[in-house]
């Protein structure tokens, strides 16, 4: 049965033509396999059992040995029934027929059954979701653990069609940002239109906005198929995982081998504030997030000679509106001077909107490799660790960290009218994009020179390190 399913699948056709394509042949076999699973069977009490508790029916027994649980089950393949432990008085175990023996499972309730990970809202549907489970795991256990070895996810048309269409109407490729050795030397001039001439001089590659899928476990309604091997997820209840951002489903173990290639859909992305930054650019097709772009475009038309640009707040509840508005109205926000006359409300939004990316600009694995940077004594080398961090962020991080500091130094140009030096944005914007992997107030506070620093020098330095 599984031999002629994996052929079927083998002769598809495969084109990255659309007109050509053909959808997948789905494998049938665990399909099959979980219809002829032994079926429930309760085994009631005839009597009334002092002390059930209350979310337990007829198939409770009370407090009854192993032996005479055999007997009650009479052998039937599916029978159940529930009884009190006679070792742990006041615990309660799940007996169940399957395979010629008599099974026990300690079994716990708190508002949903379980025995494992799965939660259930009766005892019938667990059992029914148990027996399935084990009937496949022993019947089609070396069919299991090969059933990944030919995946339909990087030969089946439809994948293909998906990276050709997102190849095309992306064109998200950035350049790659170039290795620089800081030294003042004949080769490497301290003059920063020198080492922007270097720079432009070093070899470029190209990388795309590669985004892990952001899988969950999810509980899917009718028979439903993995989209990495084909193969059906079995099951009642939690059979795969979804993933949040582009709807792909997956068995768990699957989708530990599926490619970082998520490509996610705008009808998913319920918000932008608070939204994973690479999730964001690549659901809008963007190089930066929407926000940042237009923020910072209403701010250098309106708003570089602010007294206190950054520094000072705006009415917090504008800031939610304008938050709102995003989160609502996406890139057809209206943050205008008609609305918005304070350009400190989206200043204040700017930030906002940094400070709750749930993984910061600089992100959580990198974050001492900056603060160790800024704690080296040696300015050349302070500089180049600080590079050496930029390198190893991911692309939608990068870009948008590059956008930010370019910004930032045309605010400094004008720092006669807002009082804002590259040492004063710092102190605004350290704590912003920096935030360290445990929420340890102590050691936050003792970084916050560093922080400064980190920031402070990509100001300072932005043409030369970006």
């Amino acid at each position: 049965m599984a031999a002629s399913s994996n052929s079927s699948l083998s002769s598809s056709s495969v084109s990255s033509d659309p007109e050509d394509y053909q959808p997948p042949i789905w494998k049938s076999y665990l399909y099959q396999l979980q219809q002829e699973a032994p079926r429930p069977k309760r085994m009631t009490c005839p009597q009334e059992v002092e002390r059930r508790p209350k979310y337990y029916g007829r198939e409770f027994h009370g407090m009854i040995s192993r032996e005479y649980t055999d007997g009650l089950l009479g052998g039937v393949e599916g029978a159940y029934l529930i009884r009190e432990s006679q070792r742990q008085p006041g615990t309660h175990t799940l007996a169940l027929r399957f395979g010629q023996q008599t099974l026990n499972y300690r079994l716990f309730y708190d508002s949903k059954h379980f025995v494992g990970e799965k939660r259930f809202e009766s005892v019938h549907d667990l059992v029914t979701d148990g027996l399935i489970t084990l009937y496949i795991e022993t019947k089609a256990a070396e069919y299991i653990a090969k059933m990944t070895t030919n995946p339909i996810y990087e030969h089946l048309g439809y994948t293909s069609l998906l990276r050709d269409k997102t190849m095309r109407r992306l064109g998200h490729v950035r350049t790659e940002p170039r290795r620089v050795t800081f030294q003042r030397d004949d080769m490497i001039s301290s003059s920063p239109a020198v080492r922007r001439s270097a720079l432009r001089d070093s070899p470029e590659k190209q990388s795309f906005y590669h985004k892990i899928h952001n899988f969950k476990v999810h509980t899917f309604r009718g028979p439903h198929w993995c989209e990495y091997c084909a193969n059906f997820m079995w099951g009642l209840i939690a059979q795969g995982v979804r993933c949040s951002d582009c709807g792909l489903n997956v068995h768990k173990q699957c989708s530990k081998l599926v490619p970082s290639d998520c490509q996610p859909d705008l009808r998913r992305i319920k918000k932008v504030f608070s939204c994973d930054l690479t999730t964001l650019v690549k659901a809008h097709n963007t190089t930066r997030p929407m926000v940042v772009d237009m923020c910072i475009r209403e701010i250098e038309l309106r708003g570089l000679k602010s007294e206190g640009l950054y520094r000072v707040s705006g009415f917090s509840e504008h800031v939610d509106d304008v938050r709102l508005a995003f989160d609502r109205d996406g890139e057809k926000a209206d943050i205008s001077a008609n609305v918005y006359a304070d350009i400190n409300i989206i200043a204040g939004a700017l930030k906002l909107y940094l400070r709750d990316l749930p993984i910061p600009v600089i992100t959580f694995d990198l974050y001492s490799t900056f603060i160790q940077a800024a704690k080296n004594t040696n300015a050349d080398s302070r500089l180049e660790g600080i590079h050496e961090g930029l390198l190893q962020l991911p692309p939608a991080h990068y870009e948008t960290l590059r956008y930010l500091m370019a910004h930032l130094r045309r605010v400094t140009m004008f720092e006669k009218d807002n009082l804002m030096s590259a040492e004063n944005l710092g102190i605004v914007f350290g704590p912003t994009l920096m935030q360290p992997p445990e929420q340890n107030a102590l050691a936050t506070l003792n970084d916050m020179r560093q922080q400064k620093l980190v920031m402070q020098l990509m100001i300072e330095h932005e043409d030369v390190l970006f």
